[in-house]
């Protein structure tokens, strides 16, 4: 295994990859890095897959095949996807048995034109999951607020999620209540307690947020002081009496995730938010360029405080420089919520014209 990765790992970080492509799976790439790297899982979203559709031929017979069966939009897509994430959620399955359920997941993310609708959003996920057909992968729902009870009633129905678009303490801690709220009523029916589930923190858009706006001492320190906070919550929760009651019971623990972890910002480290957010029981997901850094030149100095460290001083300076916090969390997700859709909709457009053009085309 690569050494510079190992210091990650042996510290008992999850490096999962924050893309997915039909390239990398048929060329063998994403079983490499499996096997060097020691990646234990996968994320995707819709922009993910509208790169990989858009700038490849890969999909193309796929998608004349299932277009002239009369799919096309949404379930062409959910059906392109699923593919992709079978393949890889079937590699992962080695550290998934061997974690017992804990590593070794894959992410299929609900379309985001859901994100306001409750109800729908449930059926959907449980629908997806079942096609899915595979006992590894997460339905990534948002961690807004219509989307917290969502993932309450996803967990309870025994579907795995991975919530997505969190931005601040108090996003892990409403939906970290959900998940726990899902499993109780699960015990409460006598189910099987044992729904996976993770927390996904978003970082780097943080500083990327106030990079024209924060003094320069505390440039890309935002990011990094909103984890540390976060890490701490998450600490104290597994601490506590309520979580501990459940995991008496056989529940697994919701673990946090680190999303957003490549650098935005040139002139910082390319390595920058690997380094600073190497803490045990957690996952960092990592873009492939990003990854590929940390193999070649990345250490870790020390993992993460689980008092938090310096956060909250350094968030007081974010403040003192007139910056609301709580503010620009609620502004994130919103903002990150209708990026979101916008890359749906470029999917869909994207699908819409390839099918369209494939139509037309000599197979």
């Amino acid at each position: 295994m690569n050494p510079n990765l190992q210091q990650l790992r042996q510290l008992g970080q999850s490096l999962w990859l924050d893309n997915i492509t039909r390239e990398l799976l048929d060329s063998g790439t994403l079983a490499k890095y499996i096997s060097e790297y020691d990646l234990t899982g996968l994320t995707s979203n819709p922009t993910i897959f509208d790169e990989a559709i858009g700038n490849s031929d890969a999909y193309d017979d796929a998608i004349r095949q299932k277009h002239a069966t009369g799919l096309d939009g949404e379930t062409l897509f959910t059906e392109l996807a699923l593919e992709d994430l079978r393949r890889a959620a079937d590699l992962f399955l080695p550290a998934h048995r061997a974690s017992h359920g804990v590593d070794g997941w894959v992410s299929m993310e609900l379309s985001p034109l859901l994100a306001s609708d409750t109800a729908s959003s449930i059926e959907a996920a449980t629908r997806i999951h079942r096609q899915a057909s595979r006992e590894n992968l997460f339905i990534k729902i948002p961690g807004t607020p219509e989307g917290v009870p969502a993932i309450e009633e996803a967990i309870f129905n025994g579907v795995p999620v991975n919530v997505t678009l969190l931005f601040s303490r108090e996003h892990y801690l409403a939906v970290a209540e959900a998940y726990m709220r899902g499993v109780q009523r699960r015990i409460d029916a006598n189910r099987d307690p044992r729904v996976a589930c993770v927390a996904s923190l978003f970082v780097s858009r943080w500083d990327k947020a106030v990079a024209e706006k924060a003094p320069a001492e505390l440039r890309n320190r935002l990011g990094i002081a909103v984890a540390q906070r976060t890490y701490r919550a998450y600490r104290e929760l597994l601490a506590s009496t309520q979580w501990k009651h459940l995991e008496q019971s056989g529940a697994l623990p919701q673990r946090l995730l680190w999303a957003s972890t490549g650098v935005k910002d040139p002139a910082a480290p390319d390595t920058l938010y690997l380094s600073a957010l190497a803490a045990p029981d957690t996952i960092n997901t990592i873009p492939e360029k990003t990854l590929q850094a940390f193999a070649d030149h990345g250490s870790v100095a020390s993992t993460m405080a689980e008092d938090g460290g310096d956060s909250e001083a350094v968030i007081a300076q974010f403040a003192e420089s007139g910056i609301d916090i709580a503010a620009l969390a609620t502004q994130l997700q919103h903002d990150g919520a209708q990026a979101f859709v916008k890359s749906w909709r470029d999917l869909m457009q994207r699908i819409a014209s390839k099918a369209s053009q494939l139509e037309h085309s000599n197979p």
